[in-house]
């Protein structure tokens, strides 16, 4: 019996009639957004002791306060407070997006009586408004049977904890929108919040892959060439003016981006610390990061070519995603917030995902706690690389553990909670309900 069945492509009204977005009824949305706002307001509390009591210019309390964020250093290291235009008056390490934003608000914040506090301030009111944006996109996502789980993402531990590091969460509410938009069939629109989400954060360019694969399996070539025009020509609108008239100060983050070493967090530098051959020669780096990536997202396209039903958007999406960050000679602690709400969409357990946050919450802990024993004199109050390194490989083992749990629901769609039938992505957009038109699947069971 074909696992697949002979099933016929749902005709657009009934997919998106379907997919409950927000339409004229926003109401069963407002507990999310308190919720992440209550969320939003826990991360502020956590960084208050290095706001009130200037831990920040404490190279050792702003880590033994676990209080740490780039915003507020970041005010001097890149000129805002010499009023430096960025790109312009000097090169900045991130995309046009983030630059876009340091300079919006430098120049709100210039008259302030302490523009460096006011800077994180005002920067955190915006990135507590993509929490809020980002949970109730979420909340979409995941329909009146699944919005529960998206407290995992107003509320996780690790979220609270590293929320208002970097400008992450600008990004993650570009690329929830995106595929929100998706799952509305509006590929325009995705294509302009992927491009503007691409713009702010490399990482949603991942997200392209999962929208080939399943657009190779279905045959929905129209959507994905629309999405994928619009998203490149809006990542043009946005970085071609820079690029022409401040190109050293643009190119600034794909050269920062090529030459740094292996960082703090990622799998890279461990090996590199303990003198591992071939994965810890730094002069291979690069080549061994783009080869692993390479071999993660190939097994990922294999399994999506050959599964007995094609995926789930988001079960793709996370596993994209997972494997970039698995490869990445750069896994800063914030980066959590890239995977959990797609993790939490891909497969909502609440086992794995609760070790993962205690993973996730000892490796935010124990970087702060190694770097302060990499101080000299502070030894005593920090810990050893060895103790650092069981937080590194913990998170890492448990997101390759969560992806496969994703790949066996892949394999076997019985074991897939999330579906009525094994043609069913509520969240797919075109791909919900549309057969298979790969002549080289033989699905059976």
């Amino acid at each position: 019996m074909s696992v697949t069945g002979d099933l016929e492509e749902k005709p657009r009204e009934q997919r998106v009639s379907r997919f409950e977005g927000f339409g004229a009824n926003f109401a069963p949305f407002i507990p999310f957004a308190l919720l992440a706002v209550l969320g939003a307001a826990l991360a502020y509390l956590w960084k208050w002791p290095c706001r009130v009591e200037g831990a920040w210019n404490n190279g050792t309390l702003q880590f033994t306060n676990f209080c740490y964020t780039d915003i507020y250093p970041l005010w001097w290291m890149e000129k805002l407070n010499e009023g430096k235009i960025p790109y312009f008056d000097y090169p900045v390490e991130y995309p046009v997006g983030i630059g876009a934003i340091m300079e919006f608000f430098r120049r709100l914040v210039g008259g302030s009586a302490d523009p460096a506090v006011a800077f994180y301030d005002v920067t955190v009111i915006l990135m507590a408004l993509c929490l809020v944006v980002g949970v109730v996109l979420m909340a979409a996502l995941a329909g009146p049977g699944g919005r529960r789980d998206t407290l995992w993402y107003a509320l996780a531990p690790s979220v609270i904890l590293t929320a208002y590091i970097n400008w992450d969460l600008a990004a993650g509410a570009l690329a929830l929108g995106a595929m929100y938009a998706w799952a509305r069939e509006r590929h325009v629109l995705t294509g302009v919040l992927l491009g503007l989400a691409v713009a702010t954060k490399f990482y949603p360019l991942m997200f392209i892959g999962p929208l080939f694969l399943l657009t190779l399996r279905t045959g929905t070539w129209r959507p994905f060439l629309k999405t994928l025009g619009a998203g490149a020509g809006t990542w043009l609108a946005v970085n071609l003016p820079i690029m022409l008239l401040a190109f050293e100060g643009w190119k600034r983050f794909y050269v920062f981006s090529d030459e740094r070493p292996a960082d703090w967090g990622s799998l890279w530098y461990f090996f590199q610390q303990r003198g591992w051959p071939v994965l810890g020669d730094p002069a291979l780096l690069d080549t061994l990061g783009i080869v692993s990536l390479g071999a993660l997202c190939l097994g990922i396209a294999v399994l999506t070519v050959f599964a007995p039903a094609k995926p789930r958007l988001m079960q793709l999406v996370f596993l994209a995603l997972a494997a970039f960050m698995l490869t990445n000679k750069v896994w800063s602690p914030q980066y959590v917030l890239w995977l959990v709400p797609f993790a939490v969409l891909a497969r909502p357990n609440w086992k794995p995902l609760a070790l993962w946050q205690l993973a996730e919450c000892w490796y935010f802990f124990a970087i702060w706690l190694y770097l302060v024993g990499l101080q000299e004199g502070n030894a005593h109050l920090g810990i050893a690389d060895t103790t650092y390194f069981t937080a590194v490989w913990g998170r890492a083992i448990m997101i390759v553990i969560m992806m496969a749990f994703v790949v066996r629901d892949i394999l076997r769609p019985d074991k897939d909670g999330l579906r009525e039938n094994p043609s069913d992505d509520r969240s797919g957009g075109v791909f919900d309900g549309a057969p298979d038109r790969l002549p080289l699947i033989t699905a059976r069971s």
